[in-house]
């Protein structure tokens, strides 16, 4: 995969040694993170909101009801940025200034643009297979008003960096032999034992 064309003013800047810009990082940590939040400036000042998100290809998919203020700023092509982040562990130093988290991130700049009623319905299946592999074939499908009450936006991944960390403490050498415990400890995201919710009807 080829690496993304991110503009200087958008290219990662603090610690440049952890960006990433080729594709494979960057949908790894997309297609694994549950949460995006996205980022603008609306009347009255800036807003961020965690939104559940799925890539489709070369662009980010997010959805929401049409009448919210949210859909209506970002469908006017506001400027947005949309972050994702996966905490892998806790990074424990010998010194309180060291300590740290290990992380995947990404951030993605862009202006967001409305999925077309016709690709909708595809749209928001591949946020129900997002939820679990294949339940788009089980559930029912939305319905002519459920469709027309809902926004589907589109954030093109063209202004796109990942940020990692995935080492351990950066101790001080003077630090080195103090009798403090330094290592990290791992953080894992996984899922529980499902549970069942109402009754289901008779086939």
């Amino acid at each position: 995969m080829t690496d993304y064309q991110t503009s200087p003013l958008h290219r990662v800047r603090q610690r440049a040694v952890r960006a990433h810009y080729d594709r494979e990082t960057v949908h790894a940590i997309l297609d694994e993170a549950l949460v995006a939040h996205v980022a603008f400036v609306a009347e009255g000042g800036p807003v961020s909101m965690p939104m559940f998100h799925v890539r489709d290809g070369e662009s980010v998919l997010v959805h929401g009801s049409r009448t919210s203020r949210f859909m209506k700023v970002l469908s006017a092509g506001v400027p947005l940025c949309l972050t994702v982040t996966l905490v892998d562990g806790l990074v424990l130093a010998r010194s309180a200034f060291h300590h740290s988290m290990n992380y995947r991130s990404v951030m993605v700049h862009g202006i967001a643009t409305p999925v077309s009623e016709d690709d909708k319905p595809r749209a928001l299946n591949l946020f129900t297979e997002r939820v679990k592999a294949g339940r788009s074939k089980e559930a029912r499908p939305a319905n002519t008003q459920e469709l027309k009450a809902t926004q589907v936006l589109r954030i093109p991944l063209v202004e796109v960096a990942a940020k990692v960390r995935d080492s351990g403490p950066s101790d001080d050498e003077e630090d080195m032999r103090l009798a403090v415990w330094a290592g990290v400890i791992p953080v894992e995201q996984r899922l529980g034992e499902p549970v069942a919710w109402g009754a289901v009807s008779p086939a």
